[in-house]
């Protein structure tokens, strides 16, 4: 296993709060390698690949600092910061089978390096792992943890589907983010505040808080897909386009009724699995007022996640999460 990833940035965040965090990550490292682990070391070594293959832990990072909302890191909070954690791993390992991807992480996809079943099946695995985790927190842990899974589902099947006639293609894609990534998030920040001992008011702010945040982050990396001009970021760019994925900048320049868009239209809707027609499509996207568009979106929804703090005393805790919600939004990879 790779050592403790940075925390993402957080600016209004002290040493202390910091040096707590960090503590909590390398928990959670720990007690997911000890999950993961398996006699059959073909099962161990592909059980791990993505999750050596680095990534910001965002979801149990969130999961930590939700819990200083209450009475802090402790071994059910970690524990459940490990189950949201290898929840998210297991889901990428599906994904790149659903969406035939070569890299993950700056590494080679589980599907391309295995094959996609031995793929789906260590994200059933892992899956599983989370939920006997999760199992040992109680009852109610392993509702939100089934609801959670349901709606990731769901939101994963809609994503591959255009919106329906007669329904408005960004509140589609808007809901579909609030479903294939909001939910983890939120479900993160819920268990931090759930197993710190927070009532259930607080509990109720700090998951509306991560879905909206959730959000953000999902908004933010669209845009990152189509700005990012290298693949420093472990993802090869235009990525989402080579899917045929319309996300928000591609669902703004679709409806722009400027005649000047044509070329850039006609592109958005053919196959960009052309090299050449993908290139000029980045080219032409980049610099269209589209991506302010989204941008604006994504700044708007990560001002809703920090309007739902608003009912939490001033705390550094507090503080720390307006910074994240921040730092999602002008990150660069």
């Amino acid at each position: 296993m790779s050592p403790t990833p940075p925390v993402l940035a957080l600016p209004a965040t002290s040493e202390e709060l910091a040096g707590r965090l960090q503590d909590g990550l390398a928990e959670v490292d720990a007690l997911l390698r000890r999950e993961v682990d398996h006699d059959d070391p073909f099962i161990a070594g592909a059980n791990v690949h993505l999750a050596e293959a680095g990534g910001k832990r965002f979801r149990p990072l969130l999961t930590l600092l939700a819990s200083e909302v209450g009475s802090g890191v402790n071994p059910e909070v970690v524990a459940a910061a490990t189950g949201v954690e290898l929840t998210h791993l297991a889901s990428l390992y599906h994904d790149d089978v659903m969406d035939e991807a070569l890299v993950r992480r700056g590494a080679p996809s589980a599907n391309a390096l295995y094959d996609n079943s031995t793929a789906i099946l260590v994200g059933d695995l892992l899956f599983g792992t989370a939920s006997s985790i999760i199992a040992d927190l109680g009852p109610e842990a392993v509702k939100i943890q089934a609801q959670t899974f349901v709606r990731l589902c769901s939101g994963q099947i809609r994503d591959a589907r255009p919106a329906p006639e007669g329904v408005d293609p960004v509140d589609y894609y808007l809901q579909v983010l609030a479903d294939k990534t909001g939910v983890l998030i939120a479900t993160s920040a819920r268990y931090g505040a759930m197993f710190a001992g927070c009532d259930p008011v607080t509990v109720e702010t700090l998951r509306e808080y991560g879905e909206r945040l959730g959000m953000a982050f999902q908004l933010a990396d669209d845009l990152i897909d189509i700005a990012s001009a290298s693949e420093d970021t472990g993802k090869t760019p235009g990525t989402d386009l080579r899917e045929g994925k319309r996300t928000l900048p591609v669902l703004f320049a679709l409806a722009s009724t400027d005649p000047a868009d044509a070329r850039l239209q006609e592109l958005l809707r053919s196959d960009l699995r052309d090299e050449r027609s993908l290139a000029e499509a980045l080219e032409l996207l980049r610099v269209h007022p589209a991506m302010d568009l989204a941008q604006e979106q994504t700044n708007a929804v990560a001002e809703e996640a920090v309007a739902a703090l608003d009912s939490l005393p001033d705390s550094e805790a507090r503080t720390a999460l307006v910074a994240l919600a921040s730092s999602v939004v002008t990150r660069v990879g």
